[in-house]
């Protein structure tokens, strides 16, 4: 059992499908911050109080409890404090509109690039309202085109 590095975030990804999680988990870890896995919304919930992770990958459709559920348990105020990024099949306006209503910070449909994974998790850290840089504005729009 390895000790967690204090100095590096840690992310919770929440998804029931298994190479999504290990996917996601190796993709994060070569950016350099400490992966943790949940499988359901339930074991999202607890993972969350026990681990304190600094940002959540959350998919919505899942058994036990899905991801809108997750979001209305944690309420807007948590929400606000811990960045969510939603990242699920399902990703017509009303899902979309309903999970940033909840509190998600971003949402990203499935499937994804790595490119687009990179830009989310950068941006689920910004501070909110904060400006960004030309080139960051640049690579954005981008990503949204390819």
């Amino acid at each position: 059992m390895s000790v967690l590095d204090p100095t590096r975030r840690r992310f919770l990804v929440v998804d029931d499908d298994r190479a999504i999680v290990e996917l996601l988990s190796s993709r994060l870890t070569m950016a350099g911050f400490d992966a943790f896995a949940a499988r359901d919304g339930r074991d999202a919930l607890q993972k969350i109080e026990s681990l304190r992770p600094d940002a959540v990958i959350l998919d919505l459709s899942m058994p036990v409890m899905d991801g809108f559920e997750v979001l209305t348990q944690l309420g807007k105020d948590k929400c606000g404090r811990l960045p969510i990024l939603v990242l699920s099949a399902r990703h017509g306006a009303a899902d979309v509109q309903r999970a940033i209503a909840l509190g998600a910070r971003d949402y990203l449909a499935k499937p994804f690039n790595d490119r687009q994974l990179q830009m989310r998790v950068a941006r689920l850290f910004r501070a909110p309202g904060q400006a960004l840089t030309l080139e960051d504005s640049f690579s954005e729009i981008e990503s949204l085109l390819s």
